[in-house]
């Protein structure tokens, strides 16, 4: 814990994800200053720098040596997690890092391990626990509003945005993302099924390619089986074609159903004996365009003021796990344990 008022923040690597960071720090998390930008491409670092006001820098080790900063937001490719996460804590500096930790559980080890040597505080981001519709939802569920939960339904669909400078995207490469699309934006599905279902046990899946430039998954279907017994659909989708309107989140109970409809113009539709027709309970989620914000806001609180964070670093093995669990079925045609070895 910082005795300043105020949290002095590198965002290392500025692509598109420090733009919403960014938006996310100027609008909601306003107790942080960002001090400093690092990426290799100078360009983007300038305009970073530019963009924010702070420091320019190539390298993380020239930041840590002549940069002033409390802490980092780790936002790489998911093979360097464990290589600048290591040098963040072993400078003594508290770390903020997207998901997923790493590409897998070796790499999450060794970095939870030096999490602990240094004693700083650790968050990785998963902007989902933040989600107003979610945290709604599980209060509706918490309220019995839909009785015992039978099953429940999540979908992802994510369109394919090709940079002509860049049409094989770092996302693309197995050996650099650990996987496809349920490793990387697919987390943001499973931590809140995770939230509203309690924990996944098991995972059966089919996955497969259709983004021809993508070696992992660009497509996935499977099925979650949660420690309390329920069972969950997860469908998860790159598209680069046109698309019909779906529905994020579908939980069923034996008294009614909770529905969140796709994107932040979306509602959440409650259905019971009460509302049988249906009760829009919100309409709008503005909020997730807050929620990297949101979660910024809950790491600079920890470090400035020593507070909980919403979920523990621990919390996003969930995802990954999940992820793994899901390849291994896909090899082996059978369901697989998550939190096997």
């Amino acid at each position: 814990m910082t005795e300043s008022k105020r949290l002095k923040l590198a965002l290392v690597g500025c692509g598109n994800i420090a733009r919403a960071h960014w938006r996310g720090i100027r609008y909601v998390a306003t107790d942080i200053d960002v001090t400093a930008v690092v990426d290799a491409d100078v360009g983007r670092a300038e305009a970073m720098a530019e963009r924010t006001g702070a420091a320019a820098f190539t390298s993380l080790a020239d930041a840590l040596a002549d940069g002033d900063f409390d802490a980092v937001d780790l936002m790489l490719p998911h093979d360097l997690h464990e290589e600048y996460a290591a040098e963040t804590f072993a400078a003594g500096k508290h770390l903020v890092l997207e998901k997923p930790i790493a590409p897998d559980l070796g790499a999450a080890g060794r970095i939870f391990e030096a999490a602990e040597r240094a004693g700083t505080v650790f968050m990785v981001a998963e902007q989902a626990q933040y989600w107003p519709d979610v945290i709604r939802a599980r209060e509706l569920i918490d309220a019995g509003e839909i009785g015992e939960v039978i099953t429940a339904r999540a979908c992802f669909y994510d369109p394919l945005s090709v940079d002509p400078e860049d049409p094989v995207p770092w996302r693309f490469r197995l050996k650099r993302a650990g996987g496809g699309i349920s490793i990387d934006g697919g987390a943001h599905w499973i931590r809140p099924l995770r939230m509203l279902l309690g924990e996944i046990d098991a995972a059966i899946a089919v996955t497969g390619r259709h983004i021809e430039a993508m070696e992992g998954e660009s497509f996935a279907h499977a099925l979650f089986r949660f420690q309390s017994g329920v069972t969950a659909t997860f469908d998860a989708l790159l598209h680069a074609s046109p698309v019909a309107p779906t529905e994020d989140f579908r939980v069923t109970g034996t008294a009614g159903e909770i529905v969140i409809e796709h994107g932040r113009e979306g509602r959440l539709l409650l259905f019971n004996a009460t509302h049988p027709e249906g009760t829009e309970v919100m309409q709008g989620f503005p909020g997730k365009v807050d929620s990297y914000g949101e979660e910024l806001k809950d790491f600079a609180s920890a470090v400035l003021h020593g507070t909980e964070l919403a979920a523990p670093p621990e919390r996003a093995l969930g995802e990954l796990r999940t992820a793994l669990a899901m390849y291994r079925s896909t090899n082996s045609g059978r369901w697989e344990n998550v939190w096997d070895d």
